[in-house]
């Protein structure tokens, strides 16, 4: 009889990980400063430094936390946000994205179900850059069928500091 094949220990504990109180607690320390060091959540939450560590790096370690610095996009000049829907016709669609996500002005691209194919997120300097980026960058991308862009006018929630992981656990290991 074959054996299945061997998993990793970071793969394993990510399927059985699942947060407690004091992983929360320390998430939501790190959600509202996250300049805070260990010593300093440790405090906060009447805990030793180390175990705020030792927390973090398993959190880490089993690819359910990371810690990023989000910033401003137009406080780095980016005045334009585009969402575009894409279809995609004669190549496969992990291939269109792959390639629109290598684009510099591509912050976002995701392979979605429903019409399109592809949803991806832009952000571009100016209007004057848009035509540029539509006629120019993208249609050298073989396999666009159509593309339906859509000019983000008002932001009305930008929180890519949270995930709803309150109760959440990744379900168990099978024997």
């Amino acid at each position: 009889m074959a054996r299945p094949p061997a998993r990793s220990a970071s793969s394993l504990a990510a399927r059985v990980f699942s947060f407690d109180a004091t992983d929360q607690a320390i998430i939501r320390e790190l959600r509202s400063n996250g300049r805070a060091n260990n010593q300093q959540i440790a405090e906060r939450l009447g805990l030793t430094a180390t175990t705020v560590s030792t927390r973090i790096r398993r959190m880490e370690d089993a690819n359910q936390l990371r810690v990023v610095a989000v910033s401003d996009f137009s406080a780095h000049g980016f005045n334009v946000l585009l969402r575009i829907s894409v279809e995609v016709d004669g190549r496969p669609a992990s291939d269109v994205a792959a390639e629109l996500g290598a684009l510099p002005e591509v912050f976002a691209a995701h392979m979605v179900t429903g019409r399109y194919d592809i949803d991806m997120l832009v952000a571009l300097r100016d209007f004057d850059s848009l035509s540029d980026f539509l006629l120019d960058k993208l249609s050298t991308v073989r396999g666009i069928r159509t593309l339906t862009p859509a000019i983000v006018v008002d932001i009305i929630k930008y929180k890519f500091d949270e995930a709803p992981i309150e109760g959440r656990t990744t379900g168990r290991a099978s024997a």
